[in-house]
């Protein structure tokens, strides 16, 4: 059929956008004539994990899709910060950091983050500022804020600790910025942090484990 739900584990060092266009090669040769195929919500192209593809007519229920709870693996690094929140930015250490954080003091601060908060859309986002990309006006060095949202922070899991690295696994609403929350942390902790990994492993009711693995 070419209305599918198409899960696929998005493997590093390729946009999201590319994983459509080759999906959309695949189903071409399939089928033999051009097949419609969205995303429904995308990755960074450091990030690993779950990408939900829509094809044919199943394009049209994209909005069933987007506001889906995720939960996300986390690795992060203490100590520094990265001009892009991520591996992808300038990272340079943390100036006014303090000393390392006992595991019980990342259990105090990682549970003030749960609940509904307030977040800053990162200014290397898609969101548009006055109709162009925030992370293309980033690039040029333009001046310019963005929003501030509310999201929710279900729950948070630290899966291991040991200084400089943090590794986490977090329940978040839709619209949640892991290297955001990563930034806070570090920011809370008194010691900078940035993402250096990101793994999607649930968007709503579908798993990584039912995904396509993609060769590059």
């Amino acid at each position: 059929m070419e209305d599918r739900i198409i899960l696929v584990d998005k493997p590093a060092g390729i946009s999201s956008f590319g994983i459509v266009a080759k999906v959309r090669r695949e189903l071409r040769d399939e089928f033999g004539h051009k097949v419609k195929v969205g995303h429904t919500g995308t990755l960074d192209p450091f990030a690993t994990g779950l990408l939900i593809l829509l094809s044919g007519k199943m394009t049209k229920k994209s909005n069933e899709f987007l506001k889906q709870d995720k939960v996300y693996e986390a690795e992060m690094k203490l100590g520094f910060v990265s001009t892009t929140g991520d591996p992808e930015g300038e990272v340079t250490e943390y100036l006014s950091q303090k000393n390392e954080p006992s595991l019980d003091e990342i259990k105090t601060c990682i549970n003030s983050f749960i609940g509904e908060i307030d977040q800053t859309v990162p200014r290397f986002s898609a969101i548009k500022i006055n109709g162009e990309r925030a992370y293309k006006l980033a690039r040029k060095g333009a001046d310019f804020e963005t929003p501030t949202r509310k999201v929710t922070i279900y729950e948070i899991e630290i899966l291991d600790y040991f200084y400089p690295t943090l590794k986490i696994r977090c329940h978040v609403s839709s619209g949640t910025y892991i290297r955001t929350l990563a930034e806070d942390i570090g920011k809370k902790l008194g010691t900078g942090a940035y993402l250096t990994a990101l793994r999607r492993t649930k968007i709503g009711d579908y798993h990584i484990e039912d995904a396509k693995k993609v060769m590059l």
